[in-house]
């Protein structure tokens, strides 16, 4: 349309003289075939930056603005000479031309074309030229409504991926009076998918590799789309590697192969593998690792008992905590390697079956306990500095990374300790004797005692049974009372032998540091072991020799020896 007041040499064009040559019946026959509101076939004539001048056959020319030629996809091919139809708004403005529009005849068109669509339940293309609310807004010719909900057979997440894309669509609701037009894709790619799904049903069976597409990614797997039917691939199945996430290896959209492992017709389930593809890498592992070959591998995962290493993909050997160094304490792998290390391993073992490979990193190096064996045979005496005390023993260092133990029953040969702290503090040097060397094993054991002589050969000619002696209380039980003689030794006192009537309750009778006459009743050299009693030693004639060395240690303070070789002493002169 043009505004009044405006000439058509305001926009460029040149008029045609039409009605020279003409009659005054063309003319009359000319303009009684050509009525407002009708839908006519012209001629381009004239294209300008703004308008095109268009010949209908009428006595006058008319001219539409430029922008009315741009459809969706912008302004096409249009040439002068070319044939449009155009809409006839007026036959004469005051100007004397036609009036004319294109918009208006491509609604007219497209609406008749919508009609027939809508009424045979067929398909139109359409451009998706922007969003609105609930959905989106598609030009068909005119502006159509395409509802969210009916889009893609799932919910679309980014709408702008869509704009300016054509698509085929279903006209499920028209309404050509108020202008209302809602379309489907969904309804489509719904009987499209129908179909595929009936073509695969057909073919589809267990063992058949089968090209599919990436539709969903889950924690546990990803679904794939098989042309109209969904399968499962498990993370499980997905590769012989390791995989933390499926996503590590599948993207929605993206394009696969994979195989049927089982297939539920009934229930249209399909269970989907893709490592299975290819080889299984354990076939023929052991040939490829066998025990004692020195191999290369990357470190994947860390546990607190030791390292997976990656040696190919989908064989992972484990490193114990324990074959990762010969003479480090490690609390955990990670104060070694990390993930992503390279390392060198030495195959210990493997089990194809349970597709397991033991490694060993500490075996790439000498063991260093192969030296220790002749360098400290047994009866080796050494100095070492204690380097950790427990209630069993004593740890000192031999050699750099190296420690021995020294057990609670290798440290006195006469003094029973409860802890080994009672006597030695941490960092303290000692001298002890080299037991045993266990490679196997990884064990160092030492002896304090060892140093010095077993003793019990002798005291067993002093403590012969039968004879009384001074002892000292050190503990108290329910079972009996423990008394220590001379030189450290204790002796057991059972319950029976405290008296010739033993009391309920011995704490109530014997104090720690009490001294009292005992008399031996068995002596056990081999065992380490003697046992005394108060009641036998109260009938006999040393019992009242015995008491009076008591009270008086008690009175100057005198030691368990001391007493001892007063005891002998008396002995001998009386004899």
């Amino acid at each position: 349309m043009v505004m009044k007041g405006t000439s058509p040499q305001d926009l460029g064009f040149e008029l045609l003289d039409r009605e020279a040559g003409r009659s005054f019946l063309e003319m009359s026959l000319a303009e009684e075939n050509f009525k407002e509101g009708e839908v006519v076939r012209g001629r381009v004539l004239r294209i300008t930056p703004d308008h095109v001048l268009v010949d209908i056959g009428y006595k006058s020319e008319g001219f539409i603005p430029l922008w009315e030629f741009r459809g969706p996809e912008g302004l096409g091919t249009l040439k002068e000479g070319e044939d449009v139809s155009v809409f006839i708004e007026s036959i004469e403005d005051q100007d004397g031309f036609v009036v004319l529009s294109k918009e208006r005849a491509d609604q007219l068109v497209a609406w008749d074309e919508i009609a027939r669509v809508s009424e045979k339940d067929s398909t139109i293309e359409g451009v998706v030229v922007g969003k609105v609310k609930g959905g989106l807004s598609v030009d068909i010719g005119v502006k159509a409504f395409l509802p969210g909900s009916q889009i893609d057979l799932r919910p679309v997440k980014n709408l702008d991926d869509l704009l300016g894309k054509r698509f085929t669509f279903k006209i499920i609701k028209f309404n050509k009076k108020r202008g209302n037009i809602v379309l489907s894709r969904r309804a489509l790619l719904e009987q499209e998918r129908e179909s595929q799904k009936n073509d695969t049903l057909a073919k589809l069976r267990e063992g058949l590799i089968i090209d599919g597409v990436v539709k969903n990614i889950t924690d546990y797997g990803a679904f794939i789309d098989l042309r109209g039917i969904d399968g499962l691939l498990h993370i499980t199945d997905m590769s012989w590697g390791r995989i933390n996430h499926p996503s590590e290896l599948m993207s929605i959209g993206q394009q696969t192969k994979v195989k049927v492992l089982k297939f539920d017709r009934e229930n249209e389930r399909v269970s989907l593998g893709l490592k299975q593809i290819t080889p299984d890498p354990w076939q023929h592992a052991p040939e490829r690792y066998p025990v004692g070959n020195q191999i290369t591998g990357r470190v994947v995962s860390l546990t607190d008992y030791g390292a997976f290493v990656e040696l190919e993909q989908g064989v992972e050997g484990l490193v114990h905590i324990s074959e990762m160094s010969w003479t480090k304490r490690i609390k955990h792998p990670s104060a070694l390697l990390k993930v992503g290390d390279e390392v060198n391993c030495i195959v210990l073992d493997i089990d194809p079956k349970a597709r397991r490979i033991s490694l060993g990193i500490k075996q790439t190096e000498p063991n260093p306990w192969d030296e220790l064996v002749t360098k400290y045979p047994s009866g080796t005496r050494i100095k070492a500095t204690i380097k950790n005390i427990t209630d069993f023993g004593l740890f000192v260092g031999v050699e750099e990374g190296i420690d021995g133990l020294i057990h609670i029953s290798d440290l006195s040969w006469t003094v029973r300790l409860s802890h080994p702290n009672e006597l030695f503090g941490k960092g303290q040097e000692i001298e002890a004797v080299v037991l045993n060397v266990d490679k196997e094993n990884e064990r160092f054991s030492l002896g304090r005692k060892q140093l010095h002589n077993d003793p019990w050969p002798t005291l067993e000619h002093i403590y012969k049974e039968g004879r009384v002696f001074a002892a000292q209380v050190t503990a108290v039980t329910k079972s009996g009372v423990i008394a220590q003689l001379e030189a450290g030794i204790d002796g057991f006192i059972p319950e029976g032998e405290t008296a010739d009537k033993p009391a309920d309750d011995l704490t109530q009778v014997f104090q720690i540091g009490q001294g009292v006459s005992a008399m031996i009743t068995t002596v056990d050299p081999q065992e380490h072991r003697i046992v005394m009693s108060i009641r036998k030693a109260a009938g006999s004639g040393e019992a009242a020799d015995v008491a009076a060395i008591i009270s008086r240690r008690d009175e100057a303070k005198s030691t368990l020896g001391d007493m001892l070789k007063e005891q002998l002493a008396t002995k001998d002169k009386n004899k």
